[in-house]
């Protein structure tokens, strides 16, 4: 347990993983580097490494997974995977109500 002093000088507690970055899709919450030094290298080299996804180690899987490590910092893309986020999640609630109620 971490301990530090707030403004009025009382030890509060503080939890780390509650001010760190993260990204939250589907209800989970992947935690993300805290710093954006790191982030927007990470998220560029991993978009710039999908573009080549035909060679073998890299993949096209890392085209999405860097525009979601992206969107942290930059809003258009935050407005693009919370669109297809939503997106998703209705489409989901409609499959399931048209499913019906299981027996």
């Amino acid at each position: 347990m971490n301990i530090f002093r707030g403004l009025n000088g009382q030890a509060q507690n503080r939890d780390y993983a509650a001010i760190m970055a993260h990204v939250t899709i589907n209800g989970r919450r992947y935690p993300l580097p805290g710093s954006p030094f790191i982030r927007l290298p990470l998220g560029l080299a991993l978009v710039v490494g999908g573009i080549f996804g035909f060679l073998p180690v890299l993949g096209f899987w890392m085209v999405p997974l860097g525009l979601v490590i992206l969107s942290v910092d930059f809003a258009p893309i935050r407005r693009q995977r919370r669109k297809l986020e939503v997106w998703w999640g209705r489409r989901r609630q409609r499959k399931k109500q048209a499913a019906g109620p299981a027996e």
